[in-house]
């Protein structure tokens, strides 16, 4: 008999559920029937990357940004009741999935209530330490409370340097119990052809996706460069428009973002740790911008620009002449990672 794993990510922009989807297919190889669930758009693209497998709804997180980057811890703060209120559901749909759906094991992303004492459970995340400026050690130690209530943590970077996440995935001690897997990506590096000078992706919650897109549509009218620009909205339909030397796409599937990624020389996007995952497994060079108030992003940007491998500038002060300053960085260090997942998989025995 297969055994049923519930994989759960979080809806947080698109970098919680692209990184689960190569643990789905995991699953599948090493014979595990995979339940996926989740909530808004990370929800639609899981269903379009597995439309064969069951797909459950879990009640929101409501994670909003505010227009000013600079508001988002209080934004966070006020809608905190929000998420306990979702997190409680959580509890209380698991208990009744579990024998309603036959579930043998839980994989949660970041989803703070899906776990049962009943089966074994396991937490992915790269954030130890939670990123919140003056507040970190509360959000940090509140983090690392929920996580203790897992079999295991998995942490997808790797133990020692070079290393992708700094301190977030890092901590001096620690009791929980920790695993790193090494970089996730759904992406693999192909030698092909370069068709385009410059992709730009977008990724994030509204309202800073959208005026970081209309931004960049004004910007990028001053490239002379073949560029491809992927909205990260994900919609029922695919949507491609051209206008001028600009391939305009609403998203793209797996398969057609590492096309893409490969056919790229150069890349422009937020500060994402999927997203850095993603471009240490292709070995592209890039250009950041973290999302204003982001604080794990600013912390990621900063870090990989004090290790001379990728340059940033905040939003507000973005102009696409900056992309010159990619040349003087080195581009991520692309590190193997051998990871067994059957072994992985024995959490759930």
């Amino acid at each position: 008999m297969k055994k049923t794993i519930l994989i759960a990510p979080l809806n947080w922009g698109l970098g919680h559920v692209t990184r689960c989807i190569p643990i789905i297919s995991a699953l599948l190889e090493n014979n595990f029937n995979p339940i996926i669930a989740s909530d808004g758009q990370a929800l639609l693209l899981l269903k379009k990357e597995f439309p064969d497998l069951l797909a459950l709804e879990l009640p929101s997180y409501q994670i909003e940004y505010p227009k000013n980057g600079k508001n988002l811890k209080w934004k966070l703060f006020k809608n905190s009741l929000k998420t306990v209120r979702a997190v409680r559901q959580e509890k209380k749909i698991i208990a009744e999935w579990i024998p309603e759906y036959n579930i043998n094991g839980i994989i949660s992303d970041n989803r703070l209530g899906i776990y049962s004492y009943k089966v074994p459970s396991v937490y992915i995340t790269h954030q130890l330490k939670v990123m919140s400026g003056n507040t970190t050690w509360i959000t940090s130690k509140i983090h690392q409370q929920f996580i203790k209530k897992y079999t295991e943590c998995w942490i997808p970077d790797f133990e020692s340097e070079p290393n992708l996440s700094g301190k977030l995935g890092h901590l001096a001690k620690t009791s929980l119990k920790i695993k790193y897997i090494g970089s996730l990506s759904r992406l693999n590096k192909k030698d092909i052809q370069i068709k385009y000078d410059l992709m730009i992706v977008l990724s994030g919650l509204e309202p800073q996706r959208g005026l970081f897109e209309a931004k960049l549509k004004k910007e990028v009218l001053k490239y002379e460069g073949k560029t491809v620009f992927i909205k990260g909205v994900i919609e029922e339909n695919q949507i491609k428009k051209q206008e001028g030397n600009v391939t305009y796409y609403n998203f793209m599937t797996s398969k057609e973002l590492e096309k893409t990624f490969n056919s790229s020389e150069l890349i422009l996007c937020r500060a994402g740790y999927t997203t850095i995952m993603d471009l240490a497994q292709l070995q592209k060079k890039a250009f950041f911008v973290p999302t204003p108030g982001q604080f794990e992003q600013e912390y990621l940007a900063k870090y990989l620009l004090q290790e001379n491998l990728i340059p940033f500038a905040t939003q507000d002060n973005f102009k696409i002449e900056l992309l010159l300053e990619i040349d003087n960085y080195k581009g991520l260090p692309r590190k193997a990672s051998q990871l067994n997942w059957g072994k992985l998989f024995q959490v759930f025995e």
